[in-house]
């Protein structure tokens, strides 16, 4: 039998490792550190290190000497805060020793059963940082001489004052690394969604066409297009444009599930007419295509129209897209355009040119195709934007061009909620026929 290493020995092993530990700051480094040196120190056989998951109250642990064989994928084992030895530890707050394993009711003899492993003596020991809260516990067993005594739980103690506070530094970097990652990624997918967006908008000789989105968070549910036409196939660029489609879309929640939604949908749609499908075909396929990919509970509202720059010509299908709003220079009124269909997503079903409207724009017109991130806007006391406000504000701006309209609108809303951060996704299209050609 190996004899136990002496208090010089230890001491100056202990200092080494404390050395180490301020010298790394990557976790998985950290607990094999702690591990190795828990079973050296204490001349034991195997040792592990559970870090504590305050979300869920459990200890958790992927790192332990003999569990898995060699080059197999670490395992996640869980356990609630409060079981076994290692609970009795990060309960108490206290070290636990167990001079005989299957004398103590506590003790879990199912692992071993399942091992073929023997666990005859245990040290349970709580790792918790300056501020005393709980960072883990250290389990060390079977002392190869003997039970575990007075002095192994004195340079346990030393041992764990060390090592909680370098796991928890190494957790804080860990987080802070994710986190990072994760912004990158979130920022890169905010990049390919902003791309999808169209950039400068070709104007055709007598139209005035604006658009924009903003998202509430780094990605939006929300997405609009303006997809110019010629011959009735997508126009090359620096074409003038005969026609347009034009169309917005909100997918249910915001960020970057809903921003797949809604990027998938204006992707069909632009297959849609490259194929020179009509516009109540293609919103009847994406219907049938999100229906089969879209799980439960999600779906996209989406209003698509076709435009005849010649005529002032509109045919549009709305799916659960809503209000639509047509000021009407001639008259001073407003045409409301409710939904055709359900939303997009929800079920498959056959789609008719009835299921579609059909008006014109003359001169003076202006179409206001928006969200209900700006119609749902709230104010201190939870009241709603509506539809009125914003028909007020496309009456006051009639005579300005469209960007002038929308920024009209997007000015109007943001002080409404009092420059609150925004708690949905805004997107908005707005199209004017001019009194006169340019």
């Amino acid at each position: 039998m190996a004899a136990a290493p002496d208090e010089a020995r230890r001491t100056d092993k202990l200092l080494e490792l404390s050395r180490r530990l301020a010298e790394t700051g990557d976790l998985p480094s950290i607990l094999s550190l702690v591990i190795d040196a828990l079973r050296d120190l204490l001349d034991a056989d195997r040792a592990t290190v559970f870090e504590y998951d305050a979300k869920t109250d459990e200890l958790f642990t992927q790192v332990a000497h003999g569990i898995g064989g060699a080059g197999d994928a670490p395992k996640v084992i869980r356990i609630p805060r409060a079981a076994g030895i290692a609970g009795a530890a990060a309960t108490s707050r206290q070290i636990v020793n167990i001079p005989d394993a299957y004398e103590d009711a506590r003790f879990n003899r199912a692992v071993d059963q399942r091992t073929g492993y023997r666990t005859r003596t245990i040290l349970a020991i709580p790792l918790l940082d300056h501020d005393g809260q709980l960072v883990g516990v250290a389990q060390v067993l079977n002392r190869r001489e003997g039970a575990f005594d007075a002095a192994d739980e004195r340079l346990a103690s030393g041992l764990a004052a060390n090592a909680a506070v370098a796991m928890k530094r190494g957790r804080l970097i860990e987080d802070r690394i994710e986190r990072e990652r994760l912004e990158r990624e979130m920022d890169v997918a905010k990049d390919i969604q902003a791309g999808t967006f169209p950039g400068e908008i070709p104007q055709a000789p007598g139209w005035d066409i604006a658009g924009e989105s903003q998202p509430a968070e780094f990605c939006g549910g929300d997405a609009y297009d303006v997809i110019p036409l010629v011959d009735g196939s997508i126009a090359t660029a620096g074409a003038e444009p005969e026609e347009y489609i034009l169309t917005i879309a909100d997918a249910t929640g915001h960020g970057v599930a809903s921003a797949l939604s809604s990027v998938q949908m204006r992707g069909m749609l632009r297959l849609g007419l490259r194929l020179r499908q009509p516009i109540v075909k293609i919103a009847e396929e994406v219907n049938a295509q999100l229906s089969e990919d879209l799980p439960d509970g999600r779906f996209v509202t989406a209003w698509i129209a076709r435009l005849d720059c010649r005529t002032g010509a509109v045919h549009t299908v709305s799916a659960g897209q809503g209000p639509i709003l047509t000021y009407r220079r001639a008259t001073d009124d407003f045409l409301v355009h409710g939904a055709d269909v359900p939303p997009l997503g929800v079920f498959a079903l056959p789609y008719a040119d009835e299921d579609s409207q059909r008006f014109a724009l003359e001169p003076g017109d202006i179409l206001v195709a928006i969200t209900d991130g700006f119609y749902e806007a709230p104010d201190a006391n939870r009241d709603r934007f509506e539809e009125e406000r914003v028909k007020e504000i496309v009456r006051a701006n009639r005579d300005r061009s469209s960007r002038e309209i929308l920024d009209a609108i997007k000015s109007a809303v943001h002080a409404f909620s009092g420059h609150a951060p925004l708690e949905d996704d805004q997107t908005g299209l707005v199209i004017r026929r001019e009194t006169r050609s340019r």
